[in-house]
């Protein structure tokens, strides 16, 4: 974990102690917090099977797939990991995830239009990148993180319901009832800002350490390229079924667009390219 993810974590977690105190005191804090977990523990302990299955990928072997199995063994050799499960994904898009709790548990998914759309070159950056995720151990960090953020949530819910059908009597919150409803609907905002901004960090993260693994940034640079272009054109109907699973991937599934705004999950595709190119001038390579 890079030091701006465990600034934001941080922040994340001065909100929801903050927001708890405010509304429902210790106990009240407490409590969503231990719901919340129980919820995101179970989601995280299943999350690969249910991942795998909603966007319609299957486990293949070596015979069925050589060269993309021979890419991800020698890329795991590399990033000193143990070989994951390999999965395909039929859709003409070109996009990959990676899911899994530990790297002892780790699933690679790629579609079929990045295996043969894209250069071997460039599908090596790409699965690099995802080998990354899961040498960061991003699903963990992400587990915490929407931990946090649905604390956050069952704790504005409670406000709400409070200023809605308790605004007739005494407000025994220490902010008030106005301090209680604006946190209602301000709060969940905040961390879901917050929360974005820990998935677009761990993007940029895993695809320097996703470099460093093949040591060649512009493999990657090239597959972003490619594939921002192509991501618009070929629709991946797994993806739009189930909108909320968007952030798995490495480029935005939904559209083409890549803008780091206040609302997107992915960082700016021509950011990511830039820093990449710009790893690869400091390593000597053109």
């Amino acid at each position: 974990m890079n030091i701006q993810t465990a600034l934001l974590l941080a922040v994340l977690t001065i909100l929801f102690g903050a927001v708890g105190f405010l509304i429902g005191g210790e106990s009240g804090m407490l409590v969503a917090f231990l719901v919340a977990l129980v919820m995101n523990l179970l989601a995280y302990w299943n999350s690969d099977q249910i991942v795998l299955r909603v966007q319609g990928a299957h486990e293949i072997d070596e015979q069925a797939a050589p060269e993309f199995y021979a890419i991800v063994r020698e890329l795991a050799r590399q990033a000193q990991l143990p070989m994951p499960k390999v999965y395909v994904m039929d859709s003409p898009q070109p996009n990959a995830f990676a899911t899994g709790r530990d790297p002892n548990k780790a699933v690679i998914a790629a579609t079929t239009g990045l295996l043969k759309l894209l250069s071997r070159e460039e599908v090596a950056g790409v699965l690099a990148h995802e080998l990354a995720h899961v040498k960061n151990r991003d699903t963990l960090t992400m587990t915490i993180t929407a931990t946090i953020a649905g604390a956050i949530s069952m704790l504005a819910n409670l406000a709400q319901f409070r200023a809605i059908f308790g605004g007739g009597q005494r407000d025994n919150s220490r902010g008030g009832w106005l301090g209680t409803l604006v946190v209602a609907f301000v709060a969940p905002f905040a961390a879901g800002l917050v929360q974005m901004a820990i998935s677009r960090s761990r993007e940029y993260e895993a695809d320097r350490q996703g470099a460093m693994i093949t040591g060649q940034p512009l493999w990657l640079a090239s597959a972003l390229r490619k594939m921002q272009s192509l991501s618009g054109q070929y629709p991946h109907e797994a993806a739009e079924r189930v909108p909320a699973m968007a952030h798995l991937y490495i480029v935005n599934p939904l559209s083409g667009r890549g803008m780091d705004s206040l609302f997107s999950t992915h960082p700016s595709t021509d950011n990511r390219i830039a820093a990449l190119e710009q790893m690869a001038r400091e390593m000597g390579q053109r």
